[in-house]
């Protein structure tokens, strides 16, 4: 990426959470939701209901084991003189509870399953289409990189937040129960609980802060991490990875990175689990003090055996689903903090702002579009891109643009298509500001083909359409782009003609030449009767005599119709009406072909010198 482009500033790693930010963070939780029922309103129901009914169960299985025993213990001093009938109508009804808890398990893992899987896809989904509607210059910025990449992290998985808020409530259900009915034997049960459990909880909290204040410091990092990993296993990679023999550089790179997060990891990992024994044993010490104390009530004589089981039963379950409620806030209060780096990305908007009441696309352009002293600026750059431009493209001209590599060529034809606005000064078409107009509309009616073109693993006639994809079934014109193009000659030597899969990622992809997957990007600006056709160095792959015959249908084909061609070849800049010479991201001259050799300026210096190498 151009230096020039990216954000040379770091986000600043964060400091430890507060448990005052943890609060503030539950307030990402009501949007969450709304996100979760609008993707399936009756499986986010059902899966609540479901863990309703389910968090009655526990206190019922344990009321029933103690009516079991104590029906034992009694039967067992009558030395069976009594019927059994009402002990087994007891184990059945214990039987059915069971079988109806893991049932209900079952059924709630299931939706929860099922319900994560469209979520992440509607999360994907809504993800692009914001990406869709933000400035090109955005994506070019290394901070908003990090934004869009923890925001595509909370796609996965962030319905086990909706889970834990869902058992949040249906443990703190059972909870109710279990406190009830431990409270009427001994209010005291409750405190020693709260003993074994709080410390396990701070501990876990923190740690947990730890933990995301790591993930989220290490985000540049994790980026480049996979990179390097694209790198050095990529069908798009591997001929200079080969050639230049940067195996070992890149797994050393990635050695270095994925070292320093192994260690980074261990270190918090170690503090972890040794504090987390301590804590375990402070929780066992808790429980059989509890245990202690309903044995000797047992002992003497103040409850049953059957008291007993339930007693200890309910403290067992009440400190274990303490012990989950504590640790979920954690991780749900963690998730909440996490979902504000998903929102956040959704709260960032494009520079580039829609008219309320855009004006109609001129049909045809009767003025031209007119450079009014325009600059641009990239985020965070030090220098301009292009600065006090003003000229005039006129209707039905041909405009080339020349200029050396960093010259501003290409940042010129992103402004004249409108995905920058200018920094400074303003762009006109048919004497209106171009912000008046309809974007989607002046997209429509510009074709434009860049020189880092994309080469989509896709069939022949797909890589064509994306150029229209509205009329991706309209296979005449696809056919009719590819004639235009020379692509056509390409696609009557493919296997599959205009079926064929392209490139080697997938099952029967054919590779193309250079030469040849121009021929398919040229197409695309065929695939729209544009008014403006925009080609950044679309001949750079081609052989002369391809570029010959290219250039002899551009001329033909874009007649009546405005175009910009980038080219470093003079041999094709020549045959433009008018050419404009960039330095350094200002206007230095512009004219015709033999006015700028007559001026003997910088255009004739550049020719001269390109000429001196076919003598």
């Amino acid at each position: 990426m151009n230096a020039t482009r990216s954000s040379k500033k770091q986000p600043p790693k964060p400091d430890k959470i507060t448990f005052k930010e943890r609060l503030a963070a539950l307030r990402n939780l009501p949007q969450f939701f709304k996100l979760v029922w609008q993707t399936s309103a009756w499986m986010t129901a059902c899966s609540f209901m479901l863990r309703i009914i389910r968090s009655a169960i526990p206190l019922a299985i344990l009321y029933v084991g103690k009516l079991i025993i104590d029906q034992v213990v009694m039967l067992s001093r009558n030395h069976g003189g009594q019927s059994h009938y009402h002990l087994w109508q007891l184990v059945a009804l214990e039987f059915g509870l069971a079988i109806l808890s893991d049932t209900l398990s079952r059924g709630i893992t299931l939706l929860d399953s099922l319900l994560g899987d469209l979520f992440s896809n509607e999360t994907s989904i809504r993800i692009m289409n914001h990406a869709a509607t933000l400035d090109l210059d955005q994506f070019e910025d290394s901070v908003f990189y990090d934004k869009l990449e923890r925001a595509r992290q909370q796609t996965v998985g962030r319905t086990v937040l909706l889970s834990q808020m869902m058992s949040q409530v249906q443990d703190l259900i059972t909870m109710g129960f279990l406190a009830a009915g431990l409270m009427a034997y001994n209010p005291w049960l409750i405190v020693l609980l709260l003993i074994a459990v709080i410390p396990a909880f701070l501990g876990e909290s923190y740690f947990n802060d730890q933990g995301y204040a790591l993930t989220r410091g290490q985000t540049p990092e994790r980026r480049e991490l996979d990179y390097v990993r694209y790198l050095g296993a990529s069908d798009e990679t591997a001929k200079e990875v080969k050639i230049f023999n940067l195996s070992g550089f890149i797994i050393n790179r990635f050695k270095v990175l994925s070292n320093q997060f192994y260690s980074d990891n261990k270190r918090l990992a170690l503090k972890r689990s040794g504090w987390g024994v301590f804590f375990a044993m402070l929780g066992s010490a808790g429980y059989y003090a509890a245990y202690v104390v309903i044995i000797l009530r047992a002992v003497n004589g103040s409850t049953s055996i059957g008291d007993l089981t339930f007693l200890a039963g309910s403290f067992r379950q009440m400190r274990s689903l303490l012990e989950n409620i504590l640790t979920r806030f954690t991780s749900v209060s963690q998730g909440a903090i996490y979902l504000a780096d998903f929102f956040e990305f959704f709260q960032i908007k494009p520079k580039i702002t829609l008219s309320k009441n855009p004006r109609p696309f001129p049909k045809p352009i009767k003025l031209g579009f007119v450079f009014e002293d325009v600059g641009f600026k990239y985020q965070n750059a030090e220098r301009w891109a292009n600065r006090h431009l003003s000229f005039t493209l006129k209707p039905g001209e041909k405009l080339a643009l020349v200029g050396e590599n960093g010259a501003g060529k290409t940042t010129l034809v992103k402004l004249l298509a409108r995905l920058y606005d200018p920094t400074e000064g303003r762009i006109t078409l048919d004497g209106h500001d171009l912000k008046e107009y309809d974007l989607a509309e002046l997209r429509l009616q510009t074709g434009i083909i860049f020189q880092d073109y994309l080469r989509y693993q896709l069939t022949l006639s797909q890589n064509i359409a994306v150029g229209n994809i509205a009329e991706q079934e309209n296979h005449e014109l696809i056919k009719v782009a590819a004639h235009q193009s020379l692509a056509d000659e390409l696609a009557e030597r493919l296997p599959n003609k205009y079926d064929q899969m392209l490139g080697r990622r997938f099952f029967n992809g054919v590779d193309l030449s250079g030469g040849e997957w121009q021929k398919v990007a040229l197409a695309r600006a065929y695939m729209r009767d544009a008014q403006l056709l925009i080609l950044d160095e679309p001949t750079a792959a081609l052989d002369a005599r391809a570029e010959y015959d290219v250039f002899q249908r551009f001329a033909q084909l874009t007649e009546g119709k405005s175009a910009v061609l980038i080219s470093h070849r003079f041999s094709t800049v020549r045959m433009a009406d008018r050419i404009l010479v960039l330095e350094k991201g200002q206007l230095k001259e512009i004219g015709s072909h033999q006015e700028l050799l007559n001026l003997g300026g910088r255009y004739a210096e550049l020719f001269n010198l390109q000429a001196a190498g076919y003598r």
